[in-house]
């Protein structure tokens, strides 16, 4: 059995309107949010007692969507440190294609965003 598509990408936030509108500047639309709590979601995290609000943005070509979850309980595991380097294991990017990449950083920057690195042209 082969994977027929991918749903979508889950990332945990501590400020979800701040996400909202960082992924709204990029031109993804809110699809809906709702507060999420029961069995099932303990069930599916591995941890008790889960209380989320989680929102679902979707892209312009509506082919992708990304899960903005923010965990009321249990209280939000913090890393250290806050901005890790690249080569920390775990989720490293999300991708987008955008017509201008530097209109793109300013509409970002306006949002409090800052790049880890600089822009560059990729090969390939």
């Amino acid at each position: 059995m082969t994977i027929k598509r991918m749903d979508h990408v889950s990332v945990v936030v501590d400020d979800l309107p701040a996400a909202i509108a960082f992924f709204t500047a990029l031109g993804m639309s809110l699809e809906g949010e709702a507060a999420v709590e029961g069995p099932w979601v303990d069930r599916i995290n591995g941890l008790e007692s889960v209380q989320v609000d989680i929102v679902m943005m979707r892209t312009p070509d509506g082919h992708g969507r990304l899960e903005l979850t923010r965990f009321r309980n249990p209280k939000l595991a913090k890393i250290e440190p806050a901005i890790a380097p690249p080569n920390t294991l775990g989720l490293r990017s999300v991708m987008f294609t955008v017509e201008s990449v530097d209109d793109t950083v300013a509409r970002l920057r306006a949002h409090g965003a800052e790049l880890v690195g600089e822009v560059a042209p990729v090969r390939g």
